[in-house]
């Protein structure tokens, strides 16, 4: 049998979320995916919130706009792996109207898979960039991409560098289809994702690839 090559990226990427999660069903797979979503979601619209007022959150230089942040409000979202609330930023004067999850959408299942390829593909600024601009379409500009991916990289080399358990002793492994732009090329590739449970009894998201 030839042995399928993989990128070495996305391999330690998967090594890592297998020390993580350990679940023993289909739908604590599902629950896993979920802790994906939540946070990746979020440092999207951060993103967006940092270009819509031309500074990130903790600039304390003078700004060019009198607004500002006012908080979170809460959203809960629907997905193909059940329902996820989400803190969704808000600013002073209403204006901020995201582009990624608009103020009435609750369904966001047909971007599910494109968001689960950041975490498959590495941790590559271009790769990143392509799939958000993939998410976003090309009537958003470059600049607002770059906003967004730099809150997403922080977001994921986060949580790529999280502390994980010394021992799982349940580990459930899976696989879904998903379509991936890569050099303008559009293929079809498996990504493998893996929960575990650790000693407590508590599942992790622990790895795709």
């Amino acid at each position: 049998m030839t042995k399928i090559k993989r990128d070495p990226k996305s391999v330690n990427l998967a090594n890592k979320i297998i020390e993580e999660y350990q679940p023993k069903s289909v739908e604590e797979m599902q629950n896993a995916l979920k802790d994906i979503f939540g946070p990746m979601f979020e440092a999207m619209l951060k993103g967006e919130m940092n270009y819509h007022l031309g500074y990130e959150s903790n600039d304390k230089g003078e700004k060019e706009s009198l607004n500002r942040r006012n908080g979170f409000g809460k959203k809960t979202l629907h997905t193909t792996s059940g329902e996820v609330k989400i803190a969704t930023p808000r600013d002073r004067d209403g204006s901020f109207d995201p582009q990624l999850i608009p103020k009435r959408q609750k369904d966001v299942s047909a971007i599910e898979d494109k968001v689960i390829s950041m975490y498959a593909k590495g941790m590559s600024q271009r790769d990143i960039s392509s799939t958000i601009e993939d998410i976003y379409g090309f009537s958003v500009s470059h600049d607002m991409i770059s906003d967004i991916t730099d809150t997403v990289i922080t977001e994921l080399e986060e949580w790529q560098s999280r502390p994980l358990s010394n021992c799982y002793p349940f580990l459930f492994v899976d696989c879904m289809f998903t379509t991936i732009r890569n050099n303008y090329e559009t293929k079809k590739y498996t990504i493998y994702t893996i929960l575990g449970y650790n000693m407590e009894g508590k599942k992790r998201f622990l790895a795709c690839g």
